[in-house]
């Protein structure tokens, strides 16, 4: 069976191969993985022999002199940057630095006095799940100047300040590169006015780390931005909302949203909400594109669509350089169509609200990177930005990657937009999309297992781009029961009308396993000439694409390629690093424990018991736990036992003798037999008597509930349409005497973000799983004395086009 990384063109909420502890049952490992690298692994390498988590392998804590840090946040606001905030605190806490607020960005760095705060651990509780920034940001002119620069660092020489770390976008950036390129000359100057002390050895270097703010995703060197998720669940919060109002009156919606030079949000809005045309400033459309645009919506009422939706990002353009904005739109449609049209602004409204758990994840993973680059800089170190590239962190010359983002602005003012849009390689993955060549063969779609949010995002992009190609597509209701019932019906374009937004699965689905059915389910597939097979699903799609591979030395009907898609919340499907429906259900549980936190706001100190789903599986409870806040989380792979209990009681009971108000606790559902939720709950209650008081909470089925998100329908969608272009070449691959016949390993595909080889232990888990290096992060920021190694942190990489093409 073949595994296929399609992580190229999507990003995950991902691992630090940097962390390890004691806590980490695979310390041994690391990451091998490289953006974009395309892996094959046999059959048996996905289903080698069982074995247990392995032991707890002691590490060496992290020392480091002592220094001065200071965080800055810039004039801008995206959700999450309080959780790089958070981060930057504790990590710098952590590793022995007296850690700085600069309070109203540049403006307090230039002002000085009580805008330079000394940061405690204490003052960053309770930032997670606000949006926005706690320590202010504001716009400076005076920094622009030397004479402003000058002030800001002599406030900064005062409180010996030597590491700063830059939370904004390229103008933020770079002006702290400038500042630091100055530094000596600074201090010569200061030395000089009597302002300022000698140079010595502790401040005659200024070290800088960016981290990038900004819901555009503009920035060249990064896969994504913090707030840029958070925004999107705005934009699609709103366009759910507006696409019932737009289907009972039969309108048509023009939603404008932000990106003046980055058309990211626009076109993965689109994407996710299945809009039926989008405007972004890479790629003005052509010349007789108000026709074209008439032409397909026009032809999708006549479909039997009741509805109608137009993205257009603010800094949209045609070719010859004028505006494309949301009324001139709107103007059109009414004049050539008679349709009744609606703009809808969203404004700043996309830069508020509350972090995703996305953002929250990656600001949080950020933020520890950042603080780690600062501890490992040098004085021949260029600045760098902390970028997350594919599924890993990683960090990259500052001004290397300012430069290229500016590199897009000036291509499309030259009109050379082919260039832009490799600058922004997000644009070519979903022009990829729409690029395929005709065959014709007839391709079944399925979904197996639990259902998961985005499984319908998946069939409805699976459906679509296979009836582009030429292929007749078939849907099977019911997973395998269904299939070797018959329930196989031809499913059309309009069909698949709306998929997007809807949980669930709108195709049915059931854990029933094709092994105790072959016979029938060959009848079936010999009626209906099925030539591929797409399975949708978890951890039972994938046990079912096992028995098909090895029914085919008895069954021809099944020498077919087949193609399965992870689909789970619990994340628990070997070879790949997300599933669709995890983000979603992450979220769910994100929210939930917000509420629940929130509920006990003016009350005495309590602690929260809360236990989520995954099966054995610790995903949820592990990155749920980070993004939360969680003060400990129990999980199935990293055993514990009555001494631990207690001890994590003790540090909690410490903490809460503090300011600190309100304790978070997650327990997975299976993470021991003994150990219940209930035998926690009522431990915390009876040792915290006096300190604490205590609420268990369940949260069900709830994490599998509600619409998907934006990361799990962008994901959904995209690597059903890579699973599709995969289908037809190997379809075409295996045509031979007018009949397909594949029998060969490499037809039998798992299509998923994957980053090392994998293997299977008991109780349906991998025996390598990413996500379980985020655990001493975790532990850091809830303040655990475990150790932190970082003997093998990231070394400062290159931003060159062949990255971004």
């Amino acid at each position: 069976m073949l595994i296929t990384d399609s992580s190229s063109f999507l990003v995950s909420p991902a691992t630090d191969a940097r962390l390890r502890s004691s806590a980490d049952p695979s310390a041994t490992e690391t990451c091998h993985r490289k953006n974009g690298a395309v892996s094959s692994f046999k059959l048996t390498d996905l289903n080698s022999v069982f074995q247990p988590v392995g032991p707890r392998l002691p590490c060496s804590p992290l020392n480091t002199t002592r220094s001065q840090t200071t965080a800055d946040p810039s004039p801008f606001l995206p959700p999450g940057m309080n959780a790089a905030v958070r981060a930057v605190v504790r990590m710098g806490i952590y590793v022995g630095a007296k850690v700085y607020f600069i309070h109203e960005g540049y403006q307090g760095m230039v002002d000085g006095g009580d805008n330079i705060k000394e940061a405690t651990w204490e003052s960053v509780s309770s930032m997670l799940q606000v949006g926005g920034t706690v320590i202010g940001s504001a716009r400076c002119k005076e920094f622009r100047s030397r004479e402003g620069r000058l002030r800001a660092a002599h406030n900064l020489v005062k409180r010996s300040i030597t590491n700063l770390c830059v939370i904004g976008g390229d103008g933020s950036l770079t002006g702290a590169n400038l500042f630091r390129e100055e530094w000596s000359s600074l201090l010569d100057e200061l030395r000089q006015q009597g302002g300022g002390s000698p140079r010595e050895p502790g401040n005659s270097e200024l070290h800088i780390v960016g981290m990038v703010g900004s819901i555009d995703n503009d920035f060249c060197g990064t896969d994504m931005t913090i707030g840029t998720d958070s925004a999107l669940h705005r934009i699609i919060e709103v366009v759910d909302a507006i696409m019932t109002t737009a289907q009972s009156h039969q309108r048509t919606f023009v939603l404008e949203v932000m990106g003046r030079h980055c058309g990211y949000l626009a076109l993965v809005s689109a994407l996710a909400c299945g809009a039926d045309w989008v405007f972004i400033p890479e790629m003005p459309p052509e010349d007789g594109w108000e026709d074209s645009m008439c032409q397909k919506l026009s032809e999708s009422r006549s479909r039997g669509s009741r509805l109608n939706i137009i993205i257009v990002a603010e800094g949209a353009m045609d070719r010859h350089g004028r505006p494309v904005t949301s009324d001139r739109v709107k103007d059109l449609v009414v004049r050539c169509l008679g349709f009744d049209t609606r703009v809808t602004i969203l404004g700043h409204v996309q830069r508020g609200g509350t972090p995703s758990a996305f953002d929250r994840i990656l600001a949080s993973r950020m933020g520890v990177e950042a603080v780690l680059a600062l501890l490992e800089a040098s004085a021949t170190t260029p600045a760098c930005v902390v970028s997350l590239v594919g599924n890993q962190a990683v960090r990259l010359p500052l001004m290397e990657c300012v430069q290229m983002t500016q590199e897009v602005q000036k291509a499309m003012d030259e009109k050379k937009f082919d260039e832009a849009v490799c600058l922004h390689e997000f644009i070519s993955e979903f022009e990829s999309v729409s690029r395929r060549p005709q065959s014709s063969f007839n391709v079944a779609v399925l979904n197996v297992g639990a259902p998961a949010a985005g499984m319908n995002a998946a069939v409805r992009a699976a459906v679509r781009v296979g009836i582009t190609e030429g292929h007749k597509m078939f849907a099977v209701s019911d997973g395998f029961e269904g299939f070797y019932k018959g329930q196989i019906k031809e499913i059309k374009w309009g069909d698949v009308g709306g998929w997007t937004g809807q949980g669930g699965s709108l195709l049915g689905t059931k854990r029933t396993l094709p092994g105790k059915h072959l016979d029938k389910i060959a009848e079936q597939m010999r009626i209906h000439n099925i030539n591929a097979l797409l399975v949708i699903g978890g951890f039972e799609a994938f046990e079912s694409l096992l028995q098909l591979y090895e029914a085919r030395a008895h069954y021809e009907e099944f020498c077919v390629p087949v193609c399965m898609l992870p689909a789970t919340i619990s994340n628990n499907v070997p070879g790949t690093d997300l599933s669709i429906g995890g983000d979603t259900s992450l979220n769910a549980i994100v929210e939930t424990c917000d509420r629940i936190k929130q509920s006990a706001s003016g009350t005495k100190r309590r602690v929260f018991i809360i236990e989520t789903m995954g099966g054995y599986c610790g995903y949820l409870a592990t990155v749920g736990g980070l993004a939360a806040g969680a003060d400990t989380v129990y999980i199935y792979e990293e055993p514990f036992d009555i001494r631990d209990l207690q001890a994590n009681v003790e540090h909690l009971t410490q903490k809460m003798k503090t300011s600190i108000q309100r304790g978070l606790v997650l327990r997975n559902e299976n993470s021991n037999e003994n150990f219940t939720t209930d035998f926690v709950y009522q431990l915390y209650t009876e040792e915290g008597r006096g300190v604490f008081d205590c609420r268990k909470n369940i949260l069900g089925h709830m994490q599998q509930g509600g619409a998907p998100s934006p990361f799990d329908r962008n994901f959904g969608t995209k690597v059903a349409a890579k699973a599709i272009q995969w289908i037809t070449r190997t379809l075409t691959d295996s045509y031979k005497g007018g009949r397909v016949f594949a029998n060969s390993e490499d037809t039998a595909c798992l299509l998923g973000m994957r980053q090392t080889s994998v293997s299977v232990q008991h109780h349906r888990i991998p025996k390598e799983q990413w996500w379980l290096k985020l655990r001493p992060l975790m532990k850091i920021l809830a303040k655990y004395k475990t150790s932190y190694d970082v003997s093998d942190s990231g070394q400062l990489e290159h931003v060159t086009r062949k990255n971004l093409l």
